[in-house]
């Protein structure tokens, strides 16, 4: 199984894509990705909340 997360999905027009084996490695990639890409130095709690509905499970 395979999570997976676009970021268009909590940033609109964003195109990066995320996926692993590993719910955390995903959140790990998100973050990495929110700070270089979009400045965002602190994840609220609104924003991970937003993160973590929208990680997808796929087979």
């Amino acid at each position: 199984m395979k999570f997976s997360l676009s970021c268009g999905d909590v940033v609109p027009g964003c195109v990066a894509r995320f996926e692993s084996d590993s719910r955390d490695d995903v959140l790990g990639q998100v973050g990495a990705h929110a700070v270089a890409h979009h400045g965002i130095t602190e994840l609220t709690p609104d924003v991970l909340r937003s993160v973590e509905s929208n990680i997808a499970l796929s087979a």
